[in-house]
């Protein structure tokens, strides 16, 4: 497992930023073998054994912390230097300026660096945030600015050693201070590209303005064709499109159900990959009035089973958002957290926030979380398996969402039900149908190097998610499920369901428009089987909403003027009539099987129930996508937030209380039993109590 991971990472790298792509002669001061050392990927320990790294602050900290980090970082295959400063014991700033004293190099921290000093234009800067390597013109001299990343500090000390002139080419500066320098002279640029790179490569695939345009108009003469036929053949126009609605209607709960049959084994965590041989792993989390959430997302992260020093936290958060940039700066954490300011150009949505922040990722991988998610520890380990064995198509893995307010109203418990039906049932079985997969908005796993191939997120899409999901097949990757969970907040009121109910079926409309611009090439990019699942699975979720309220009121006619009907004659039912009613029936009985199944696969079954409230659920969908349907038109590039933080059950803690009430009554058991000593005596065997915290940790 490590090997092939290993090759796909390395494979996934892209130039130096001062190599021949700059359009040039290299820059690189570390030409050949010595510039590959200085990459984040890079885990070689040092050849004598030594972590003279940090020789230079041994004299400042209790020996046995030096003593832990060493050990840490030979198993990690790190610098010594990175576990000191991600633990919090040691100041990335403070360690430069002393591994700058024995060496011979100043530290650089940019703030009075005018920009006309860097020689990279915005473009090349804004990829230099990712390398932590800036040459800068200081005294008509070419220097280097190095944010040591990896074992680099060891590299260039070792450098230094060897060839002491060397260390005047070189400046040291910490993290923050090089993004904030690439902010200031391309935050502007970064803006820009985050707002228009799908739009200037490939303006086809985004949901841009002058697209727009131009899907009303192609949608105009269709509409028109239509009121034509309805004016001068009515009822037989009417009849057909009755009856291809209801068709697409059925077709559409057909996939469902037939995805729900689809049952994909579910593959154990072989836990083979070695600290050492793990890549870097970007988190990426767009918050925005998000205050109330920062702490509980950050302790999230902070659970994960994956080394801290070589996760890469990058929060991107709105630059008029104060109070939530003072909530990250008041929360101490374990680990290196990146925040970055999102300049107010171009359009203020998610998907736009994640291209701002993509250019600082340093990871072979991404993830993207929400502010309240809760992922389970070993997602990270459990993506990296699924990318090692899933071939060099897989380009994304989708964690499955799970709602964990669920006693907070009807609303909650219904969503429940929703996201057990839709990620613990349907998307497994899209997958093993080998068809395209709508991706959801959270837990998402990209190889990072192929997410930025495809141009990232549009900016202008208010469900990027289903959009880049789409997108990734159409370039000839393929995104999977894996099996492990996400716990979400879901909304517990009215208000905050419709908005965000409005966003998705918005940003569906948007999706089906953009990529049915061409429709023979989207038939060639999908084959026939992906083809009409994209119809089914992103234009018929819309349609179904859009539809639902004309079938029932159609119903309801057919029933209330036929008298030979409401005198017991069923046969009495028109055909019409009859495609409406089987489609209620089928609609409704359909999704509440989807949720059952899931609920059941979630142990939540005892909560079913709710699904008889799934008429109502449909009407409430219908009346958020004629809501989207009138924003696509005249506000479609609204973001209807989503407030977070407003929990008041948790169904997770809920178990981890009852796991430690089963575990305390266990203990007190066994010591009333003679089998545990009592509190104040020795234990001679504590074996029982050792397995059984595991058990309750598995559990939360």
């Amino acid at each position: 497992m490590g090997t092939g991971l290993r090759t796909r990472v390395a494979s996934g790298r892209s130039g130096s930023v001062f190599g021949a792509a700059a359009g040039g002669p290299s820059l690189d001061p570390f030409a050949d073998t010595p510039l590959a050392t200085l990459r984040p990927e890079a885990n070689d320990p040092a050849g004598d054994g030594r972590f003279r790294e940090i020789d230079c602050v041994r004299q400042r900290l209790p020996s046995k912390i030096i003593a832990n980090a060493e050990l840490r970082a030979a198993r990690l295959g790190i610098g010594a230097d990175r576990v000191l400063i991600a633990s919090g014991a040691l100041d990335e700033e403070v360690y430069l300026r002393a591994l700058g004293e024995i060496c011979g190099v100043p530290f650089e921290p940019l703030t009075g660096v005018p920009r006309a000093q860097c020689p990279l234009d915005d473009d090349r800067l804004t990829d230099a945030a990712a390398t932590g390597l800036l040459p800068l013109a200081i005294d008509n001299a070419l220097v280097f600015v190095v944010a040591p990343r990896g074992v680099a500090a060891r590299k260039i000390l070792a450098l230094i050693e060897e060839t002491p002139a060397t260390a005047a080419r070189f400046r040291f500066t910490s993290s923050a201070c090089f993004n904030r320098f690439v902010m200031r002279g391309a935050g502007a640029r970064l803006a820009a590209n985050a707002t228009d790179t799908l739009k200037q490569k490939w303006p086809a695939l985004s949901a841009a303005s002058p697209y727009r345009l131009g899907d009303i108009v192609t949608l105009t003469p269709i509409m028109l064709s239509i009121a034509a036929a309805v004016y001068f053949v009515p009822s037989v126009t009417a009849h057909a499109i009755e009856i291809l609605l209801a068709s697409v209607f059925i077709a559409w709960l057909a996939l469902r159900l037939t995805g729900a049959c689809v049952r994909r084994p579910r593959a154990a965590l072989e836990r083979a990959e070695q600290d050492d041989a793990l890549p870097v792993y970007t988190i990426i989390c767009a918050l925005y009035q998000e205050a109330s959430s920062v702490n509980g997302l950050l302790s999230a992260i902070e659970r994960l089973d994956y080394p801290h020093e070589k996760l890469d936290v990058i929060l991107a958060i709105e630059q008029d958002d104060r109070d939530t940039r003072a909530a990250i700066a008041a929360r101490k954490t374990r680990m290196p957290v990146t925040v970055i300011p999102v300049p107010p150009m171009g359009p203020r949505t998610k998907p736009k926030a994640l291209n701002v922040a993509l250019p600082f990722a340093r990871g072979a991988f991404t993830v993207v979380f929400d502010a309240e998610d809760r992922p389970e520890p070993d997602q990270l380990r459990r993506a990296l398996q699924a990318f090692c064995v899933g071939g060099a198509e897989l380009a994304c893995v989708q964690a499955r969402l799970c709602i964990d307010n669920t006693a907070d109203s009807l609303i909650a418990r219904y969503f429940t039900a929703e996201y057990a039906g839709q990620f613990d049932v349907f998307l497994p079985g899209l997958t093993a149908m080998r068809l395209p997969l709508p991706l959801g908005g959270s837990s998402n796993h990209f190889y990072t190097a192929v997410l930025r191939k495809v141009g990232a997120w549009d900016a202008c899409n208010v469900t990027e998610d289903a959009d880049l999901g789409m997108r990734l097949v159409r370039f000839g990757y393929r995104a999977d499920m894996i099996d492990s969970t996400t716990y979400e907040e879901a909304p517990a009121d009215a208000g905050p369901w419709l908005r965000q109910r409005t966003r998705w079926f918005k940003g569906w409309m948007q999706t089906w428009l953009v990529h049915m611009r061409e429709p023979l090439r989207l038939l060639r990019d999908l084959g026939l089987p992906g083809f009409l699942g994209f119809q089914l699975m992103v234009g018929g979720n819309a349609l179904a909403a859009l539809v639902h309220p004309l079938f029932m009121a159609g119903l309801i006619y057919a029933l209330a003027s036929g008298s030979d009907i409401l005198n017991g004659d069923a046969a009495a039912l028109s055909v019409p009539g009859t495609l409406y009613g089987a489609a209620a029936v089928i609609g409704y009985l359909s999704s509440a099987f989807l949720g059952w199944l899931g609920l059941k696969r979630r142990g939540l079954g005892a909560t079913a129930w709710v699904l008889l409230l799934t008429p109502v659920h449909w009407l409430m969908l219908s009346y958020a996508a004629w809501r989207a349907l009138f924003q696509l038109f005249f506000a479609p590039y609204r973001w209807e937030k989503t407030t977070h933080g407003l929990a008041k059950t948790s169904h997770r803690a809920a178990r981890i209380t009852r796991a430690l009430l089963d575990l305390e009554r266990e203990i007190d058991g066994l010591t009333k039993c003679g089998e545990l000593p009592a509190v104040g005596e020795t234990a001679t065997n504590t074996s029982a109590i050792r397995r059984r915290p595991r058990r309750v940790a598995a559990s939360g």
